[in-house]
């Protein structure tokens, strides 16, 4: 049995190639069954997100097993092997271990050390695991990996700072106001980045969301989605007055928010504090609101500074967390040998006391015939043995044969003789 990892992912190819061979949710189960159907896999589970697709595999060793894999899954995905051969990586046994590992922990992320990969990983695990896994070694492999990463984000810092723009912005805004469950935030757009702002948001408690946006109807899938209140650009003027935080992210070629907007609303406010994170490149904000007292405006550069030293922590982070892999990964092969020792064990004793039962059964037949009780376990005991050390013999034989004084020296340590 051989545990294997293959597949491609952001670092190996390109989008166009990726989204060619995704697994959906809605055919993840035939594509198992087809996937478990080749003869020389026992086992596997499939984890197919935007940034990669990997097969993870229990699988038996034989002639072209790389190729066979690979062309199952160009037939599968109707794609030429040309295309996708030189994009596939693949791991074996111990570095499939620490791969997977190394993966749950968003050490092999785009964003590194980012938090949804572990999820995702779960999710694969468990859509795989329903009724289609069946080895288990892979099994207690990803339970492993599980309990690994945990550990990484226990023991070290990988995922304590923010990364992205959209979580810099979130991690500011939690920074400055003790809790965001009473804060009223505006997001102006709708696009990508504000999308995760709202998403962060919302996992973090935030009760009262307004979008501002060109168009309505692309606002309102977002707000759908995250609880919020749509409005107009044009509204922005009127409603901003009610914002603690504004959060702003377009593509407008001009300033969208100008200081004489902010001070109104500022006046309206009573001079409560207002942060305001512009995000947008050309700025949506201009930059003399960040004059105005009270009003606590950065830009994306600003963000960009704290990511970068972030970025920098997280790669010491990574560090520590390398080291963690590396170690739970020889402790995971410890125990995979020792299961393949467990199973000769169990052959060994069977086929011991196969014989035992054989032998005994004839004594008891001899006994019970009235023949000789001291000869009849004279020559139980002699077959026994001849019986038990046969196989030894002949390998000790053949050891001295080849002249291998390292057998040899094994066998005698395994027979107890050292």
């Amino acid at each position: 049995m051989t545990l294997l990892a293959l597949g491609i992912n952001h670092k190996t190819a390109p989008v166009s190639l990726r989204e060619r061979i995704t697994f959906s949710p809605d055919t993840l189960d035939q594509a198992l069954d087809s996937l478990l159907a080749q003869p020389m896999v026992q086992g596997g589970v499939v984890l197919s997100t935007c940034n990669r697709t990997e097969l993870y595999l229990s699988v038996e060793e034989q002639e072209n097993l790389h190729e066979s894999l690979v062309r199952w899954l160009c037939d599968y995905h109707q794609i030429s092997e040309e295309e996708l051969r030189n994009s596939l990586y693949w791991h074996h046994d111990n570095d499939a271990v620490s791969h997977l590992m190394r993966v749950a922990s968003g050490l092999d992320s785009l964003v590194l050390g980012e938090p949804q990969i572990l999820g995702q990983v779960k999710k694969a695990f468990a859509d795989s695991n329903r009724g289609h896994l069946k080895a288990s070694e892979l099994e207690r492999m990803f339970q492993k990996s599980f309990s690994v990463a945990k550990r990484v984000r226990t023991e070290t810092d990988i995922g304590a700072s923010a990364v992205s723009v959209a979580f810099a912005a979130c991690t500011l805004a939690r920074q400055i106001f003790e809790s965001l469950s009473s804060v009223s935030v505006m997001l102006v757009g709708a696009g990508e980045t504000i999308e995760l702002v709202a998403r962060h948001l919302r996992e973090h408690k935030v009760q009262k969301m307004i979008i501002a946006n060109r168009t309505r109807e692309r606002a309102q899938v977002l707000a759908d989605e995250v609880g919020a209140e749509v409005i107009s650009l044009s509204d922005i003027d009127s409603r901003l007055k009610d914002a603690d935080i504004v959060i702003s992210s377009t593509a407008s070629p001009l300033p969208i928010i100008g200081k004489g907007m902010v001070e109104r609303a500022m006046k309206a406010r009573r001079n409560q504090p207002m942060l305001l994170v512009d995000i947008a490149v050309p700025r949506d904000v201009e930059p003399e609101v960040g004059k105005l007292a009270n009003a606590y405006l950065y830009s994306v550069d600003d963000l960009q500074s704290i990511i970068q030293h972030n970025l920098a922590q997280r790669k010491a982070a990574a560090v520590q967390a390398e080291t963690i892999v590396e170690q739970e990964t020889s402790e995971f092969m410890a125990w995979l040998r020792a299961q393949s020792a467990s199973e000769t064990i169990r052959d060994y004793r069977s086929q011991s006391e196969q014989i035992r039962d054989e032998l005994t059964a004839k004594a008891l037949a001899a006994l019970e015939q009235g023949g000789d009780a001291q000869a009849i376990m004279q020559d139980l005991a002699w077959k026994l043995t001849n019986r038990l050390i046969h196989a030894p013999t002949k390998s000790l034989q053949q050891a001295a044969r080849d002249g291998d004084d390292e057998r040899l020296h094994i066998l005698r340590n395994s027979l107890g003789l050292e």
